[in-house]
Parts: structure tokens; sequence; C-alpha cells
């Protein structure tokens, strides 16, 4: 992809009701994303009630974390209203869904994968969330 193609894919993008767009070709990717300004009734993807970051014991050298495989909203329970996948203190075995991650209207399913005790929750449900950005801290067993 060359710098007139991009150059017409950003005045594209800007002039568009888009607010993010990904373009992936060979070994170049390119995000391009608009200011997230709150208003429901506009909003393409499902509103979920935002719940605090847990936090509980300090990092040990045992801890290890668990990025986020893609850019998306992450969110902490299967549906608005149901429970967390995992909370600060539960025990998550290796390939246990710890919370799903929305991008382009597809929802994946993040597993652990470690085992060990969910030390702390680093991201907030229904935020936007960046590639390899840390999402929780495990205590590995």
């Amino acid at each position: 992809m060359n710098e007139q193609e991009i150059e017409r894919l950003v005045d594209k993008f800007e002039r568009s009701s888009l607010n993010e767009m990904q373009i992936s070709d060979n070994n170049f990717k390119l995000l391009l994303t608009k200011p997230h300004h709150s208003n429901a009734a506009n909003s393409a993807a499902p509103v979920a009630t935002s719940a605090p970051v847990q936090t509980a014991e300090a990092p040990t050298e045992d801890d290890a974390v668990v990025p986020a495989p893609l850019v998306g909203l992450v969110y902490l329970a299967a549906q608005p209203g149901k429970p967390v996948f995992k909370s600060v203190g539960d025990q998550v075995k290796a390939g246990d869904g710890v919370c799903l991650i929305e991008a382009m209207k597809v929802v994946n399913e993040v597993k652990s994968p470690y085992d060990g005790i969910l030390r702390e929750v680093l991201v907030e449900d229904g935020s936007l969330v960046e590639y390899d950005q840390p999402l929780f801290r495990i205590e590995k067993n």
C-alpha cells in the first residue's frame, strides 16, 4: 500500500460516519479511530454498565499478565446484567474464558493462558482496548 492510497483512505474515513476502521495488507496494518462521543442513541455496539476495575494484592514475581489479543471493546460478562466471567480471587485454569472482545461486530472470547488466581482486573467493562494491552493479572500456580 503506497502513501497516496493511505492518504485517500484516511480522507474517506474522516468524511465517513465510521468511528473505527482497520485495514491489513501483508506486513502492513492501519487502524483509524475517531474520538468517541458518548451518545447511546448513535452507538452501534452494545451498551454495557461500567464495572469498577478490581484490584487485590500487590504484584508478586509469580504474576503473569493476560494481554488483549486484538483491538476492540472488552466485556467482562457475557451480557449486560449477567455475572462477570471471573472476579478477583477466583481460581482460573488455562483455557477458561475471562472476557469477550468485540471487534468489527465479531465477538471473540479471551481465554486465560495460565492456571492460577485472578489478582487484578486491569480494564473497565465496555472500554476500548489496544492489541497486547494488559487485561488481567494472574498469580500463577
